[in-house]
This record gives C-alpha cells, structure tokens and sequence, in this order.
C-alpha cells in the first residue's frame, strides 16, 4: 500500500529530486533528469516497483523529520526502545554524475538497521543485474542505466536487490552511497560522502543568504523558494510543476497527470516569485528558457513544455504499475502539451514586462515574435480548453479572454514604460474588445458574477485572477459577487475546488470527485487582500500554512473529508502562491 502523499519530503540536485518517506524509503526518483525514467516507483505501486530504504529492524517508537535550516538537506531521527539513530539524505547539486547520499548516524544508545536497495529501471519495469567489484563498489545495472553502490556495510545480493543488516551505536556514522552512470561507462570514484553533505549544506546556506524575505513568514516563504530552486532544471532554467507523475487528485481515480514539465504559467509565477526574493539569476535564467520554449511563429506556441524546451511530451499509460493506491491509469508525458490555451501569451507578456521592469538582460519587447499581435487578433474570440487544459470540446472560457486582455495591456505598458517602436493602437484596440467581449458575455447580470464559460451558469476558481490581472479592481461590484459565488459553490471545508462539474452540460471530460485545488484558495487570499479585507485574506492564508507537512510542503490539493494530500507532490504552482500570497500580505 502506497503511504500519503504527505508522509514525502524531497531531495534534488537541480537536475532531478528524489521523494523520502517518512520510514526512511526513497519511493520515487527518476534518473538522470526530471522526466527520464525512474528507477525507484515504488510510489505508484509497491516495494517491487522499486525502492531504497535504510530503517531501524524493529519496531519505531517515534519518527521526527526536519530540513537542516535554510538547506535542502533532510534529517530523520527513528526512536526506538534500544536508542535513537537518524538517517541525513541529500543529493549535491549536481557537477557531473548524479549522487543520491544518505548518512546514518547513531544518537543515542545501539539500534539494529536494515538496509533494502531495490532499483527496478524503467518505471519498475526491469529487474537489474547485481556485480560486486574490487574496488569496493557494487554494480547495479539494468538496459542503459547503473546504479553504483559505495558502503562499508557488509551486503548480501539477491535477485536484483541488495540488502544488509547492521548496528548502529551512539557516534557511529556509516555512509551509504548511489551514483547513477550509464551503463556502458566505467566505475566512478567512490564519493567522499560526508563532506558533500557539508558543501551541500553550505551550498543550499549560500543561496539562501542572498534572499529578500521578510520577517512575517520567513521560514514558510524560504521553504517555498527552496522547493521552487529545487524544482528549477540547472541546465536551461525551466521550473517544473512537480516531480511526480499520476498522483490523483481523486482517491482511486483517473485524474491522474504528469507533471514533470514546464508550464507557461508557472515560468511566469516563477519569474515573480524570484524577482521579489531578489533571486535574479534564477529569473533570469526562467526568463531565457521562457523566451526559448515559445520561439518561433505564435500559432505553435503551447502551455507546456519539457525542461529543455523540447515539444513534444506524448502521452501514453503504464499499464504494468498498479498506481498509487490503485488509482488508474498512470501516465507517463502530457497531452495538455497539444491543447488550445489562449492564455498562454498573457503570461508570457506579462512575464517579459516583470522582467524588463527590473532590468534583466535580454529581454524582447512586446512585437516578439512579429505575428503574435496577428495571431491574437485573429484567435481571441475562438474557443479553447482552458486553463485546466479539459479533455473536452473547446469552449469560450472567461479566464482565457481576460488572458488575451492581459496580454495586450502588457504589450501596451512595455511600450509605454520603456518608449518600443512598435505602436500602441492596435494593442489598446484589442485590449478594449477582449474587455468589452468578456463583461458582456461573461458576466450575469441576474446573478451579478462572472462565469466560467460563455452561456454557463458556474463560477471557476480562475476567475478569481481577474483582479490580480489588473482586469477589475477587486473592489468592483462585480467581482465582489463573483468572489462571494466562488466562496459560496465552490469552497470545500476552507479549500476551493477548481470548478463545481454540472455534467453533462459543463462536463470536463472525466468524472467529477476531485480534492480541493491550493493554488486557487491562495487565490483567494491575494483577492480578498487587494478587496481591502486584510483580516479575511489573512485568515485563509494562516489556514492553508498549517496545511503544510511536517517538513513545510505542500501538493497540489487537500482532501478535507480524509484530511489527506492529493496530487503531484510537492507543486511548484502551490509554493509559488505561497511566496507571492505572503509578499502580497506583507505589503497590504
């Protein structure tokens, strides 16, 4: 049985992240990079899925688990009945081959561990071979992945599995190690595993010390920002939403997605999120890949890319895994990569904007490309899948046209602010339709609320943007019964729901049941703050915080029924409203 979603912390290199559990096993990490194939899925089944655990033998009387501070580095303390031992794990930022380390400790009196290192390549799906070497290292290779294992711990092999049983006294500190190479490569040289935790502590320190946070929420909003570093691809920039793939947002459902991959809209929130911490390399850095992944004509611009850039994510089930806690199917890429979503455009507008406002290098004015001006004159008013990217027919979606608005009012700011040749009028004309389009036909009268959709009677969390975009004030009529409508039909015990499914007629494509969205309730936090009611906003905001686990993260939603996580895990795109809802706070 799968353990919860929020029993996982995460390690990472900048290149990939591993999930811990809270008894000491790593269940899921993919090798060499975010999206390649994993070699340890025990998250998405079971042990013979694949997993890594070092825990005591016996029975555990408590578990305590924290983040060294300011630093990506986890700490878990078993207590047992015969002394305590802790367990540090950590992947060094990464120079040349991945490096997974984990250190066990003796604390107190002699406890008896066991170590079960199980990889099965290919999401689970092959078994490796096992060879010993002279020099120390045992060889774990399966097709064009190994695995090498560097410990003084005497091991014992048994069908692509290594195992080993030990005791653990107060100062006693034994390493285990994995380096991942291609297969075909020679042995690396055994890692000196202590004092890469020691750089990877002071590494992590270093970046942090360089922030701009604040007092109010400090360690939430570092946290959060860590989370997000972690989450960045070093090679080019992308932010990924999340390190996992197929974790429901249903219990035993089939909302289940991929989410290691770089939306459009997360670059953007990202971009926001690092300029304010004072990171700018970092947004510097989503800023270039941003302007790389939608390069060329408009018309092939999509909302989500993989982290180098590259197109395609086709997407295809692995129907040999069993899914976490039985929910089917798994998927492995992401169709949403070929769905229509004007927004994606308001973002990247918006996002060049922020970016040029605090002087980053090499930024292009609103014109690039040339045709994008064209191709949104000529699309705003078709319909599309939305922000929630459904399996549906295209529709008219009201956070879409005001993306389309958001793009134009970007464009005609960037060439106010910094004097671009390009001329204004034809983006103010476009700017003026979209908001004119959308009050007419977006908005009930009757009902006095914005709708999802054209001709729909349901509200949609997204809407709760509008203001945030500038398309509204918050304090509008309009929006203020708007916000009620949302609080009204779609707030689940204190966590929004996307949208309130009326099948058949709003359906999205799947059966309706899902968990509470995180994003969208900070969402809500951020509107209430711009509405003028701080102590509302800031009675949400403390409420979701203590939604957090037990080492500060947070999935893509919260089940109140079972008080339980659900959804890829953690999500870049709940951390980042954390960050900007905080900022938000703390200025208001």
């Amino acid at each position: 049985m799968s353990r919860p979603i929020e029993d996982y912390a995460l390690v990472g290199d900048l290149h990939t992240a591993a999930l811990v559990s809270r008894d000491g096993s790593i269940d899921w990490l993919c090798l060499p990079r975010f999206d390649s194939e994993a070699c340890f899925a025990a998250l998405l089944g079971d042990e013979r899925n694949g997993h890594w655990q070092i825990a005591p033998a016996g029975d555990v009387s408590q578990v305590r688990r924290q983040y060294l501070p300011d630093t990506l580095v986890l700490e878990t303390e078993f207590a047992t009945a015969s002394g305590t031992v802790r367990v540090t794990d950590c992947m060094p930022p990464r120079e040349a081959d991945p490096v997974l380390i984990r250190l066990v400790e003796g604390v107190t009196g002699r406890v008896d561990m066991r170590m079960t290192l199980a990889p099965r390549f290919e999401y689970g799906l092959t078994t490796p071979q096992l060879r010993r070497h002279d020099g120390g290292g045992t060889e774990i290779t399966g097709g064009a992945h190994a695995l090498w294992l560097f410990t003084p711990l005497d091991l014992a092999a048994d069908g692509g599995t290594v195992q080993a049983r030990f005791c653990v006294a107060a100062g006693d500190q034994l390493p285990v190690v994995v380096v991942w190479r291609r297969a075909h490569r020679p042995a690396p040289a055994r890692p000196a595993a202590a004092a890469l935790t020691t750089r990877t502590v002071q590494w992590w320190r270093a970046w942090v010390a360089d922030l701009r946070c604040g007092d109010e929420w400090r360690d939430a909003v570092i946290r959060s920002l860590i989370t997000i570093k972690a989450l960045c691809y070093e090679p080019t920039g992308g932010l990924l939403s999340a390190p996992t793939t197929s974790l429901p947002q249903q219990p035993s459902g089939v909302r289940n997605w991929d989410y290691r991959y770089c939306w459009v809209r997360d670059a953007a929130a990202g971009l926001d999120a690092f300029l304010a911490a004072g990171a700018d390399r970092e947004a510097s850095r989503l800023m270039s890949w941003l302007g790389h992944a939608v390069a060329g004509p408009a018309a092939q611009a999509q909302p989500v890319y993989r982290v180098a850039g590259e197109r395609r994510i086709p997407e295809l089930e692995a129907d040999w895994l069993p899914g976490y806690q039985g929910a089917q199917p798994v998927r492995i890429g992401n169709a949403a990569a070929g769905r229509a979503q004007l927004g994606t455009f308001g973002h990247v507008l918006r996002a060049r904007r922020a970016a040029r406002a605090a002087g980053l290098p090499g930024v292009p004015g609103p014109g690039e490309p040339a045709d994008l001006l064209s191709f949104l004159e000529s699309r705003w008013q078709q319909p599309d899948a939305g922000i929630w990217e459904m399996r549906a027919p295209p529709r008219h979606f009201v956070h879409s046209k005001a993306m389309v608005w958001a793009a134009a009012d970007a464009a005609v700011q960037m060439i106010d602010w910094f004097g671009d040749p390009e001329p204004a009028g034809p983006w103010r004309r476009l700017r003026a339709e979209v908001q004119a389009d959308v009050l007419d036909r977006g908005f009930d009268p009757e009902r006095n609320r914005f709708a999802q959709r054209y001709g729909s009677a349901s509200v949609d969390a997204a809407l709760l943007q509008l203001p945030l975009l500038g398309f509204l004030p918050a304090s509008d009529p309009r929006m203020a019964g708007t916000m009620q409508a949302i609080g009204r039909d779609l707030d689940d015990s204190g966590v929004l729901l996307r949208y309130q499914a009326q099948c058949p007629a709003d359906a999205d494509g799947l059966p309706p049941g899902e968990a509470g969205y995180l994003p969208g309730t900070f969402w809500l936090a951020r509107s209430l703050a711009a509405a003028g009611r701080p102590a509302q906003a800031r009675q949400v905001f403390t409420a979701l915080l203590e939604l957090r686990n037990d080492v500060g993260l947070l999935a893509e939603g919260y089940d109140p029924l079972r008080r339980r996580f659900a959804g890829n895990h953690p999500l870049a795109g709940t951390h980042l409203e954390l960050i900007n809802t905080a900022r938000a706070l703390s200025l208001d």
